[in-house]
């Protein structure tokens, strides 16, 4: 069977990337075309049709500001489809473009399937008309989304999140604190992880804030989670300070650190995962913000992960103009040791035991494989 698989962002192409092997391992006849990252390139053994780090457009100005190539790669995207002629197309998350595609594919006689559920309970929950016009099957990632669906007449298939693989995966693989140490010339002083997001513009808008507060920290040292799908001069102002730079060693980085800054997204998962507790930040376009708080009013309390899936303030969140340096300051201080500390590993545990067990790549896999073949 012919596979077509669409991921945008970094997340997407590591659970796209698991989600492919699985398959292969039911079935090693299986081709795929797909949009994604080098992750999903290591399994397929081919290039992708467009790289995650062309398609990384966060905030609602700059959309528009990009909107002639997000127009440009939705036209190739269709074509490349209808050239391929794939038996099933799966969309992986990235929702303001995947839904788009999803309701034309159905148009055109493509069966369409969904890994990761666009936040219909955050924002647009018109989308699920999208969803249920559109999409086959829905497989979904945190516990209280088959109820959102349920309540718009929709069953979708809950199938754990596949963090719980990727973190499994490589845990073993990780080097230890010496070899990390070592490899990256650092000093014996407790590792504060920053991790200040992905795109060009969340390194502009927050890493200089998140890194005004490390003078205020002399008995640690701060260790910045960079990635390769942004030039390394985007780093200068903190290599210049002297702030050690990793790229691709982010686990390992957040097994190894005491405690960390980190950018509103899948990373606070992931960190709540590897218990390591955090300060979460978040700073987008002034006009972007207000849009987003517009239309989402009063309908969700958080925004990261941790206290979303737990329905309570796990972790501080620092947003838009509360993210400060100040701010900043006293609350990583709070969670370095002490009550707050405690409190927040003890919440990861109860957190860690409501999403299960690992093993969400291979069910849903093969659920996904079962009803193509059915």
């Amino acid at each position: 069977m012919k596979y077509y698989i669409v991921a945008g962002e970094p997340s997407g192409d590591l659970h796209a990337s698991n989600l492919m092997k699985e398959l292969l391992l039911i079935d090693n006849t299986i081709q795929f075309q797909f949009w994604g990252g080098d992750l999903m390139e290591q399994v397929a053994k081919q290039k992708p049709r467009k790289h995650i780090k062309d398609l990384a457009f966060m905030g609602f100005v700059e959309v528009l500001k990009n909107i002639r190539t997000i127009f440009k790669n939705i036209k190739f995207c269709k074509q490349d489809i209808l050239s391929y002629n794939p038996d099933v197309l799966i969309l992986v998350d990235y929702p303001g473009f995947n839904l788009r595609i999803a309701d034309w594919a159905k148009k055109q006689g493509i069966r369409v399937m969904y890994y990761i559920s666009p936040t219909i309970w955050a924002w647009k929950e018109n989308r699920v008309e999208i969803v249920k016009r559109s999409v086959e099957k829905m497989f979904v990632i945190l516990p209280f989304e088959v109820a959102v669906y349920k309540k718009n007449d929709y069953d979708a298939d809950y199938v754990g999140h596949p963090l719980l693989d990727a973190i499994e995966q490589e845990k073993s693989k990780l080097p230890t604190r010496k070899e990390f140490t070592l490899e990256n010339k650092l000093d014996d002083k407790p590792i504060i992880a920053v991790l200040p997001g992905s795109r060009k513009q969340e390194i502009e808008r927050m890493l200089s804030i998140m890194l005004n507060v490390v003078g205020d920290f002399q008995d640690y040292q701060f260790v910045i989670a960079g990635t390769t799908n942004l030039p390394k001069e985007a780093y200068d102002n903190a290599v210049h300070m002297g702030i050690k730079v990793v790229f691709n060693q982010t686990y390992t980085l957040m097994q190894h650190a005491h405690a960390g800054i980190i950018k509103s997204g899948t990373s606070t998962l992931e960190s709540a995962l590897f218990r390591l507790p955090q300060v979460v930040c978040y700073k987008g376009g002034a006009v972007s913000y207000s849009i987003a708080r517009l239309v989402v009013g009063n309908r969700v309390k958080y925004i990261s992960l941790p206290n979303l899936i737990l329905d309570k303030p796990v972790v501080k969140e620092l947003i838009q103009s509360d993210l400060t340096a100040s701010n900043l300051k006293n609350e990583l201080k709070s969670i370095l040791a002490g009550k707050k500390r405690e409190e927040m590993l003890e919440n990861y545990d109860q957190l860690i035991q409501l999403l299960g067990n690992s093993g969400a790549s291979k069910k849903v896999a093969q659920l996904m494989y079962r009803h193509l073949n059915a």
